[in-house]
């Protein structure tokens, strides 16, 4: 298969992030021609100016829409491209030069319908992002289900950095209207629809996650939120270890209660955890500052991840209203 790749990035009030993102595609070493789909979501701060700037240099097409959402965004906009490769990413990326290379590299060695690529954290980020990357991407943390190379299971990509064929889109449907969510979503009914789904591991992209603590709360929270709405959607794809930052945290909270009361050992196992997960921080990093923080992030996610998965789980089982009536923040409405 020949493909002719289309890179497809939703953009809502930030056009300083869109032209960081133009800039990496106007380096790519990759030799064939692609082009660039810029979807404007309703957004009062403009970035067509600055798409405009690179049209000498790159095939661009600039769309603005109402605010509808990332995944009715990134629909779109794969609607409306030429490519027959489907190539989503956030406007908050910056691509490695070799990114496209590497991408049709892969696909040439062993051609998939849908991947994803991992992320990572640039040398120019803050320590509070270094530290977030960290959580995000950490075997220790998340079991590797964002890109890292340990990834256990089927892989399920993330729309960060997703590439989905013509075709498979078509068949799939696209994107829902939830968010988050709304990329395992999609790759799940890409299962379904009899295509497979691959890690690209050195297809990675610099994700920028321009985001202070409470912001990470909130974005772990809906991540936990939505976990059970997609157990619900596809219930074949529910797993006990979604329970693992709940039970953590639950165990943690016990564990300080116990040592109260002269009880060590549980709290103890907590902080050789956390020693472990410094260490790897600070091999991965090689800053103090980042390792420390790292413990600080983690804390958070699971947290907000575990208070969101065990809420959302209860209501959907002892409510009789739909995901949609319980939980409206969490999705888009139909246009």
């Amino acid at each position: 298969m020949n493909t002719f790749f289309s890179i497809i990035v939703p953009v809502y009030n930030r056009p300083e992030e869109v032209r960081e993102l133009l800039e990496s595609l106007q380096s790519q070493n990759y030799a064939e021609d692609f082009e660039v789909v810029i979807v404007e979501d309703g957004s009062a701060d403009s970035s067509e100016q600055i798409v405009n700037f690179f049209r000498e240099n790159l095939q661009i097409s600039y769309y603005f829409k109402e605010n509808s959402g990332p995944g009715d965004s990134r629909n779109y906009g794969m609607e409306r491209a030429k490519g027959n490769y489907f190539i989503v990413l956030d406007s908050d990326c910056i691509l490695p030069k070799q990114y496209l290379s590497e991408v049709d590299k892969e696909l040439k060695k062993e051609f998939v319908h849908c991947f994803g690529g991992p992320d990572a954290a640039d040398t120019s980020f803050t320590t509070i992002q270094k530290a977030i990357n960290f959580v995000m991407t950490s075997f220790l943390t998340t079991g590797g289900i964002r890109g890292g190379k340990k990834a256990v299971g089927k892989f399920q990509p993330r729309s960060f950095n997703m590439g989905i064929s013509r075709e498979a889109f078509e068949k799939a449907g696209g994107f829902g209207r939830i968010h988050p969510g709304e990329d395992p979503d999609l790759t799940f009914r890409i299962w379904k629809a009899g295509f497979d789904t691959r890690l690209f591991p050195d297809a990675y992209v610099y994700h920028k996650r321009r985001i202070d603590w409470n912001k990470f709360y909130i974005q772990v929270n809906k991540f936990g939120s939505v976990r059970p709405i997609l157990n619900k959607w596809h219930p074949g794809t529910a797993k006990p270890t979604y329970w693992f930052p709940t039970l953590f945290i639950l165990g943690l909270s016990v564990a300080i209660i116990l040592s109260i009361f002269g009880l060590w050992l549980p709290l103890l196992l907590y902080v050789f955890y956390f020693s472990i997960l410094f260490l790897d921080a600070l091999i991965k990093s090689k800053n103090l500052i980042v390792s420390f923080l790292a413990i600080f992030a983690a804390l958070i996610q699971f947290t907000g991840y575990g208070i969101g998965f065990f809420k959302s789980t209860m209501l959907l089982n002892f409510s009789s209203k739909e995901p949609e009536e319980l939980f409206p923040k969490l999705f888009f409405k139909k246009k």
